[in-house]
């Protein structure tokens, strides 16, 4: 059985086909990307809606401080002998409060998030700040 669209292949100007499907990408508006910014506006809207204008912001690096960290909970594994320890020997610039810890440990370190300190001390240990710098 033959379609009607076949009845009139040869016998009218564009074959049923319409004016310009069956040329390239013509029917469906371009082929990729295009005429994202004139006919398919409203896709790139839709599903593009950062496309347009700056989100966020990046700090200059010359005013960022990036900090050696470590955790409270890796604490027990940086202990040599007894229960006190120099973060600065083990190149460690900031303790952080992630994490959980069950012993007393003393801890010397450059800088201390409140919540680190805050769990040292609840655990019965003790935390104090040096600068590092000697003289």
């Amino acid at each position: 059985m033959v379609s009607r669209t076949n009845k009139f292949r040869g016998r009218s100007r564009y074959h049923g086909r319409g004016k310009k499907a069956g040329r390239g990408a013509g029917m469906r508006g371009g082929r990729g990307n295009a005429g994202l910014n004139k006919h398919r506006t409203m896709t790139r809207i839709k599903y593009m809606p950062k496309h347009y204008g700056m989100y966020g912001f990046n700090r200059d690096p010359s005013l960022r401080t990036a900090y050696n960290t470590c955790n409270v909970s890796e604490l027990s594994g940086l202990i040599d002998k007894g229960d006190s320890v120099d973060l600065a020997e083990h190149g460690i610039e900031k303790l952080l409060g992630s994490g959980q810890i069950s012993q007393a440990i003393h801890v010397t370190v450059e800088h201390a998030s409140a919540r680190a300190v805050e769990k040292v001390e609840a655990a019965g240990g003790s935390v104090t700040l040096d600068d590092g710098e000697e003289e």
